[in-house]
């Protein structure tokens, strides 16, 4: 489930304002702004993601999915209901949490169509997520749960959507871990690629 999203200039718009306003204590420098072209992410591809850093929020660049066992996949989502279960993941779910920003991500349906999940008036999905360090670089992992209503004719998993309001709560207050783990994300919209190309 989410195993490819999209981010463009928008994307970019949002994180530097959550950035700016974020509390006072974790504004971060204008040289830290984003630069990146506007792009599918795909599993193991660097990918902006926003964290605390020396107490501050800020954005950095992390590749998506761990490596799994001997090198031979890539561990790109995990499940909410579990995760503080596996000892793959409850350490990096206790300490290290992320939010990913997307414009929009895809999920094929049984008939392998592509399917675009979006939010209808803003901008930017923000993702749940945590990250752990393997080999000199940092990788992360984006959170499912169970799909609502907006996402079951297609999926019955979904990624963990937070709340504007949430970012920061998610990544630096462990003791809402668990309660925003339990979370339903917000309804989504949904459009086909045919859907989009019979437009022209």
């Amino acid at each position: 489930m989410c195993g490819r999203y999209y981010v463009d200039d928008d994307t970019v718009r949002e994180i530097e304002k959550v950035v700016r306003q974020a509390d006072e204590r974790m504004r971060q420098a204008a040289e830290n702004s984003v630069t990146l072209q506007p792009k599918d992410i795909h599993p193991t591809d660097l990918a902006p993601v926003l964290v605390v850093s020396n107490g501050t929020l800020c954005c950095k660049w992390k590749r998506w999915g761990f490596p799994g066992q001997q090198g031979k996949q890539i561990i790109f989502n995990a499940r909410c209901e579990s995760v503080l279960e596996k000892k793959m993941f409850r350490e990096s779910v206790e300490y290290r949490r992320i939010v990913i920003p997307a414009t929009r991500f895809y999920e094929w349906n049984r008939n392998k169509e592509k399917n675009i999940f979006y939010r209808e008036k803003e901008p930017v999905l923000f993702m749940a997520g945590f990250y752990n360090r393997y080999q000199d670089e940092d990788r992360f992992i984006i959170l499912t749960t169970e799909a609502n209503e907006s996402m079951l004719p297609v999926h019955d998993r979904m990624p963990l959507i937070l709340e504007e309001n949430e970012i920061i709560p998610w990544i630096c207050e462990r003791e809402r871990t668990e309660d925003i783990l339990h979370k339903i994300p917000c309804l989504l919209k949904r459009r086909t690629e045919f859907e989009q190309m019979s437009l022209f």
